[in-house]
């Protein structure tokens, strides 16, 4: 009986450490990702710019829209790093597009929401999300040409 009141309590503690982790701040997270390994930057790149996205579309609906324009442009910025440390591990690629998908579709539907001259930012977000996908693919999908040039 005493084993397993340990236990429970151990997996307690465990699971808040989790949580914890999971709501570190944005600037924790930024300081964390320039110290990182290159194999964990492209799943921490993704991480921030999901909590930015989250951000963003929080400040939208406030007004605060320059705050709002700040963390867009911590979305794109964090999916290139990540895109960039996917293409040199060659690992987390598939991943990392597809994050980067849902990103762009999501700023798609706060872009219908904001008023027209707000509107610009979030379209050139969503033009280099894109090309972060469009590279990722093409990482992807493309033959090995190292195979074939040897």
């Amino acid at each position: 009986m005493r084993w397993r009141t340990i236990s429970f309590g151990l997996l307690c503690i465990g699971l808040a450490l989790c949580a914890a982790a999971k709501d570190a701040t944005i600037d924790e997270l930024k300081a964390r990702f320039e110290k990182a390994r290159a194999e964990d930057r492209a799943e921490m790149g993704i991480r921030i710019a999901q909590q930015q996205l989250h951000n963003a579309d929080k400040l939208y609906d406030e007004g605060k829209i320059a705050e709002a324009r700040a963390a867009v442009e911590d979305i794109v910025t964090y999916s290139e790093k990540a895109r960039d440390a996917a293409t040199q591990t060659r690992k987390r690629l598939k991943n990392v597009e597809i994050e980067a998908r849902k990103m762009a579709e999501k700023l798609r539907d706060i872009k219908r929401n904001l008023a027209y001259e707000d509107q610009l930012p979030v379209k050139e977000a969503i033009d280099r999300l894109e090309a972060v996908r469009t590279t990722l693919l093409d990482e992807m999908f493309a033959k090995d040409n190292k195979k074939e040039k040897k």
